[in-house]
């Protein structure tokens, strides 16, 4: 008899330790909503904080842009006349290459780094690597081929399907690595006439610093076998859609974007140069009618 009792009286002390565990009511027939306060059984609403993280992202997103005037001739334009330039670095394979290879890598950087007296960062993205096109253009070029054999075109589609189903079970992600240049024009330092020259002012002084400064990198990391490329402003925004899209640009590709033209202000079809001529001056018209009624 106290054999059951004490099996019994395990039984239950192990039945409430799962059910805690688990986090499930003791009692069976009630439910986590009827548990009250101060339990550890309490179901939080967590659709009603993901709804108020969903409604904020949009505000955070466009606090991170508040002070973002524009993205054009190249750079990022802030409101407060500090202007930003992009460029991308390809790497060398440092490892592979011999003592003294290293050591002209070495060198060659610590002089650039030893030059220079401004502002430069270093910034990295990894990128999901997109094997669609190379799979396209060998599909291509395979059914191109008129004189190819059997053998030869069934093996091309056998490894045209291993490429996808790898790509699709063992993502991979590339580094991409740039610098950024940054700039602040003082406006007060700039003599014009009126306020389209200063402002095209603006953007020749900070564009010719920001480059010569690209300029004296691209020489200098040259030396260590690494080429920089200027980065348009095409390319900032397809950095920053990667950098905020991480997820969605492995579907929504940035070269459809591009291609669907959903970069341009006006989707439009291609026009001929008298067309877009009988535009502009349709514009300068209503400009000019416009400045003539506010005088």
């Amino acid at each position: 008899m106290k054999d059951l009792l004490f099996m019994g009286g395990f039984a239950l002390v192990l039945y409430v330790f799962v059910r805690i565990m688990l986090k499930e009511p003791i009692l069976p027939w009630k439910s986590k909503e009827d548990v009250g306060d101060g339990t550890p059984y309490k179901v939080k609403n967590t659709s009603t904080k993901t709804k108020e993280v969903n409604q904020q992202d949009p505000e955070i997103f466009k606090s991170l842009f508040s002070d973002v005037k524009e993205i054009s001739n190249h750079m990022i334009r802030y409101k407060n006349n500090r202007f930003v330039l992009v460029s991308e670095v390809e790497p060398v394979n440092y490892f592979l290459l011999s003592q003294d290879e290293q050591e002209a890598i070495d060198v060659a950087f610590e002089k650039w780094l030893a030059a220079i007296n401004y502002n430069v960062q270093f910034y990295l993205q990894n990128r999901y690597i997109d094997l669609s096109e190379p799979i396209e253009e060998m599909r291509k070029s395979m059914f191109e081929q008129e004189d190819m054999p059997p053998n030869a075109i069934q093996y091309g589609k056998d490894l045209i399907e291993d490429l996808v189903k790898w790509q699709a079970m063992a993502p991979r992600y590339e580094t991409k690595r740039y610098l950024v240049f940054t700039y602040q024009v003082d406006a007060k330092q700039i003599t014009a006439e009126d306020k389209d020259e200063l402002e095209e002012k603006i953007v020749e002084k900070a564009f010719a610093e920001l480059y010569r400064r690209f300029n004296a990198a691209k020489s200098a990391l040259r030396k260590a076998h690494m080429n920089v490329e200027l980065l348009t402003s095409e390319g900032i925004v397809e950095v920053l859609y990667y950098a905020f899209n991480r997820r969605k640009a492995i579907k929504n590709k940035f070269k459809d974007i591009r291609m669907k033209e959903m970069l341009s202000l006006y989707v439009t079809a291609d026009q001929s140069a008298r067309r877009i001529e009988l535009v502009k001056e349709m514009i300068d018209n209503e400009s000019s009618k416009k400045e003539e009624k506010a005088g």
